[in-house]
């Protein structure tokens, strides 16, 4: 069943302020009451009061902008598959949704962790704990200023991003620290992105920027992106038709929930909750699917940006005690470590091979395989 189209639903704007310890208790009160709606309904939610600005997410995309402008061979040097695409480059038609209807993702990305990693978990999980690759210099591309411009954005979203899920645990009257104390050292990463031009042939055909998924991760943090005209200038949205839109939960008049627009007002950031927070929270917050639309005009792109927060990998994923009950448990069974559930997610969605699963079970066949090919032989 397909969702309504509804524009009159009002996404929440929370002002991270009003989660400040020093913050009046009414105003911590009233932000408190805006995520459990906004989470619970949307799995979205609108913030400021954070420290991003403008300018810097604009000199961030200018600079990813002349990446994406370099030969296809040399970005080819940082497509890593070996690392399952969780540093460096992405290429076109790599990733899928796992609900998807076969057609990749229409386009390019790059990935880094902005925040320090847990050096134990770098042996334990090394394709999700590794280093960092970074562009060198070239005519018209400054590689320090790209790699300071990505962790300046980087670090300030999962600020931003840390502050909110403060925000989230008093809003569900849980200790303040519950789940940053689940993050700290995670494979938290930030990702910047370039939808690709479609052509006239493709326009209407079907083909979408990115096919209606949920994160998998804990919490995402979108900056907010900008189009490109035909001429590669930036411009403004092309129609009303492209970028983000997102469903809203189910309700008994509409099973398949409402589409809704995400375009947050000037200067705030998209917060949107992820799987493993749903679970965490016995689905009482919703991991929302939400879907990216590509303009009905050929040669328009757009360009813009994530930070994922991840629990570390070895938390358990499994609802929180006082959000087990009887269906909780049933529909979010059984426990499973989060590095575990980031890996087979990352099969579904093709950037890691189906070899990756082989890590989940027993780890001693082949050396018991050894030594019986050695008994034969002998």
């Amino acid at each position: 069943m397909r969702a309504a189209m509804d524009t009159k639903e009002k996404i929440s704007v929370v002002d991270l302020a009003d989660l400040r310890p020093d913050a009046p208790a009414s105003a911590c009160a009233q932000a408190s009451q805006a995520l459990r709606d906004a989470f619970g309904h949307f799995g979205l939610v609108y913030v400021k009061g954070h420290t991003l600005t403008a300018a810097e997410i604009e000199a961030f995309y200018d600079s990813f902008m002349r990446f994406t402008r370099r030969p296809e061979a040399y970005k080819q040097s940082f497509a890593r598959g070996d690392l399952w695409y969780q540093r460096g480059w992405t290429p076109p038609n790599t990733e899928k949704a796992v609900v998807a209807g076969g057609q990749p993702d229409f386009k390019e990305c790059f990935f880094v962790a902005p925040e320090p990693l847990d050096a134990e978990a770098r042996l334990q999980y090394p394709q999700l704990y590794c280093d960092n690759l970074w562009p060198d210099d070239d005519d018209g591309f400054d590689a320090r200023a790209f790699r300071t411009r990505y962790l300046q954005v980087g670090r300030k979203l999962h600020q931003a991003g840390t502050a909110l899920l403060r925000g989230c645990a008093l809003a569900l009257d849980l200790p303040e620290d519950t789940f940053v104390s689940m993050i700290a050292g995670g494979p938290h990463v930030t990702r910047v992105l370039n939808y690709l031009a479609l052509r006239p042939e493709q326009i209407h055909s079907g083909i979408l920027w990115g096919e209606e998924h949920t994160d998998f991760n804990l919490l995402t943090l979108l900056p907010g992106g900008r189009f490109y005209d035909q001429a590669g200038q930036a411009c403004a949205r092309p129609d009303d038709k492209s970028g983000l839109y997102l469903r809203t939960r189910s309700t008994p008049d509409a099973p398949a929930g409402h589409m809704v627009q995400g375009r947050p007002p000037e200067g705030c950031l998209v917060a949107q909750v992820g799987q493993m927070l749903e679970i965490l929270t016995g689905g009482v917050f919703l991991a929302t699917p939400h879907v990216v639309t590509a303009p009905g005009t050929p040669g328009y792109s757009r360009m813009s940006s994530a930070h994922f927060i991840h629990l570390h990998s070895n938390q358990v994923l499994f609802p929180l005690p006082r959000f087990r009950h009887e269906t909780s448990v049933r529909d979010y069974s059984p426990p499973v470590l989060a590095g575990t559930y980031s890996i087979k997610t990352l099969v579904d969605i093709g950037l890691a091979p189906t070899s990756a699963l082989d890590r989940l079970g027993y780890r001693q066949y082949d050396r018991l395989g050894t030594i019986r090919a050695q008994k034969l032989g002998g």
